[in-house]
């Protein structure tokens, strides 16, 4: 059995999150344990395609990529397969109606997902707005805000005591008339802790922005223009809801559905908890994620090995849609019907600095296409060969690729960008693609406090050897737009979205935030999100001095 290097913090998270206990609440397998849990429940999938399987040499090599912390899945799969609950995929969207039912049916459903680790993506822009009159009775409605609170109140209640808190993301259409109640509605610290927030911004929105124009507020339920608002008033708004907060974030709408691969079965509205996966009603994905340190043969890039894994990959997050037990009939119904999984990286930043290569260079940027286009054709020509055994996703012919002249396709999309928080944790890497946030500091997890040394900075410094700044760069040295140049080239190739969070310093103004959610809609993304230092008092990642000085 494989020898697992995983770093003392790797363990310390295994042990509290991720290892099977007893019903005493004891430890009961070791982390060689769970990849060997994980790797066989999944490769199992096989024998449904094939009686006669080698189903015990696929698990050997899901088991290998794992131990060798090469590809992770995302956390539900590590913590829920082969276990009762079985539940692996991490994001799920639902729908909110404007009626009551379809509301507390939608919460009934999110927390069944909670409870199993899976997070969920919700737009609230169909709630008619606050005031408005509700019949048949004669009270008025709170708006969508209220209902979002009570939402963030019940995944509380759910969350208490759990491992894994629950997670959700708010979306509001830039058009709704309560949009700048919604724009604010995290000014308090205190309120809508279980929820991220995103506005759903369209093209005409950001040409009126550039216009200097007003913007129509069109009431949801009868699509009447009740009044207008300045567009650099809104997004104004916006940048200091964002400067004071981090909330909300942007979805560049239009943009994600010139993207839908399955435009027939319905509009984009919204995204899971960190707005990397598009999903409609009902959908699920399961995420996946390839290490990228152990991509390379010394200092350069092992495409060789990049593809095999990204196939490899795809197999095994295309049979865990197969194995996956699901919170509702319905997420089971659309999840299968497009058969959507999220391939992506971590370990990015750590890659550069064992290349030599600043995180903030031309170099860099064409590194990260040159990864993510080999992953994207990869996963398409693993995807095609599965559909040749398995059959395309049920819902191929009413999608967009056979007017494109494809003619297998397992899964309705293939890569997405996730922030890998926890699973780069037990990889001992730098998270997704951003830049190392700190060399020395401390991490929050599940309330507790980490001591998060990084792994490669902290040889350099036991064997003597220099710290060269441009290259040990940390998320505060690069500048904002760099960071929306290294997210543009990974969205270039990716069918889903990136995750990214634009970190900034403390003493960034507002009007500098605005400009920046400009700039990110003159570019091919997909959303943006900023973060500005100390803007949040649980602040989940804290930076400590050079000198290894105790992080307040």
């Amino acid at each position: 059995m494989r020898t697992l290097n995983l770093t003392p913090l790797a363990r310390e998270v295994l042990q509290k999150r991720y290892l099977a206990r007893n019903y005493r609440g004891e430890t009961i397998e070791t982390p060689a344990d769970l990849f060997d849990r994980v790797a066989w429940t999944v490769a199992e999938a096989d024998r449904l395609f094939d009686a006669g399987a080698a189903v015990g040499e696929t698990a050997a090599r899901f088991e290998s990529a794992m131990t060798s912390l090469e590809f992770l899945p995302n956390s539900p799969c590590l913590m829920n397969a082969g276990r009762p609950l079985g539940q692996l995929a991490a994001c799920f969207v639902l729908p909110v109606e404007d009626n009551l039912e379809s509301i507390f049916q939608s919460l009934k459903d999110a927390a069944l997902i909670h409870r199993t680790g899976g997070g969920t993506g919700f737009s609230f822009g169909r709630l008619r707005p606050t005031g408005d009159t509700i019949f048949p009775a004669s009270g008025v409605t709170g708006g969508p805000v209220s209902f979002i609170r009570l939402f963030d109140s019940a995944t509380h209640l759910i969350d208490r005591n759990r491992i894994r808190p629950g997670a959700n993301m708010g979306v509001l259409h830039v058009s709704h008339p309560d949009i700048e109640t919604f724009i604010t509605a995290k000014r308090d610290h205190g309120l809508l802790r279980n929820f991220n927030l995103s506005v759903s911004l369209d093209d005409h929105f950001i040409d009126c922005v550039r216009a200097d124009r007003d913007y129509p507020l069109v009431h949801p339920r009868t699509g009447a223009i009740v009044k207008h608002r300045s567009g650099v008033a809104l997004l104004q708004l916006m940048a200091e809801s964002a400067w004071a907060t981090g909330d909300p974030g942007i979805l560049f709408i239009d943009r994600i559905n010139r993207a839908n691969p399955t435009p027939e079965q319905g509009l984009l509205e919204a995204t899971n908890p960190c707005g990397e996966q598009p999903l409609l009603p009902h959908e699920s994905c399961t995420l996946g994620s390839i290490n990228l340190t152990r991509m390379l043969n010394g200092t350069t890039l092992d495409t060789g090995k990049l593809e095999s894994t990204a196939h490899l990959a795809v197999h095994f997050l295309d049979n865990v849609v197969e194995v996956n037990r699901h919170p509702t009939a319905q997420t089971e119904e659309w999840s299968r019907m497009n058969r959507k999984i999220g391939l992506g990286v971590m370990g990015f930043a750590d890659m550069l600095i064992l290349m030599g290569i600043p995180y903030q260079s031309r170099q860099a940027v064409e590194l990260a296409e040159s990864i993510m286009s080999c992953i994207q054709r990869a996963a398409e020509d693993a995807s095609a060969e599965l559909a040749a055994r398995r059959g395309n996703f049920p819902a191929f012919h009413r999608s967009v690729f056979p007017a494109r002249g494809v003619k297998r396709r397992r899964n309705a999309t293939l890569t997405t960008v996730a922030p890998t928080g926890t699973i780069s944790i037990l990889a001992g890497v730098s998270s997704s693609v951003e830049p190392v946030f700190a060399f020395d500091g401390q991490r929050r997890i599940a309330g507790e406090r980490y001591t998060d040394l990084h792994p490669i900075y902290a040889r350099y410094r036991r064997e003597g050897r220099p710290i060269d700044k441009t290259i040990f760069q940390t998320a505060w040295d690069v500048s904002p737009h760099w960071h929306l140049k290294i997210q543009a080239a990974f969205q270039k190739y990716t069918d889903n979205a990136v995750s990214k969070t634009v970190n900034l310093p403390e003493t960034i103004t507002a009007e500098k935030i605005r400009d920046l959610f400009m700039d990110a809609a003159g570019m091919d993304l997909k959303g943006v999100t900023v973060y500005r230092d100390q803007s949040h008092p649980d602040q989940i990642l804290s930076a400590c001095s050079l000198k290894n000085e105790e992080c307040s």
